[in-house]
């Protein structure tokens, strides 16, 4: 289970920061992914970036200048933070898991968190 958390409203050109709680799996299980997602209104399922059981990081190209995802593996958690922010970030953003045979196949989501970038 996957359980995301965070602020839900977030200043233009501040730093996003979101946390994904993981239960009943260990984040240092060298069988997963760990991924952060969103889609916005009207538009379809983003990639932002993962994380894997050694604490190696991947990234949207398009993004990677702006994110940063960690871990906390004393709390199974790991963040997304998103910087600089503008409208356009606004979003459901998800944290997910995939197997380490294809990090593109999520299997287990969390149930999401609006974000609104607004002043």
């Amino acid at each position: 289970q996957l359980q995301e958390s965070g602020p839900g409203l977030v200043k233009p050109s501040q730093t996003l920061s979101l946390t994904c709680t993981v239960s009943g799996a260990s984040i240092t299980t060298a069988a997963y992914y760990w991924n952060w997602i969103r889609q916005s209104a009207g538009k379809g399922l983003e990639w932002l970036g993962a994380i894997d059981y050694s604490g190696d990081t991947y990234y949207s190209p398009s993004l990677k200048s702006r994110t940063s995802i960690s871990r906390d593996t004393s709390k199974n958690q790991f963040t997304l933070q998103l910087s600089s922010v503008t409208p356009e970030d606004t979003a459901v953003y998800y944290c997910a898991r995939s197997p380490s045979t294809n990090r593109d196949k999520y299997g287990t989501w969390g149930q999401g968190t609006q974000v609104t970038v607004s002043s």
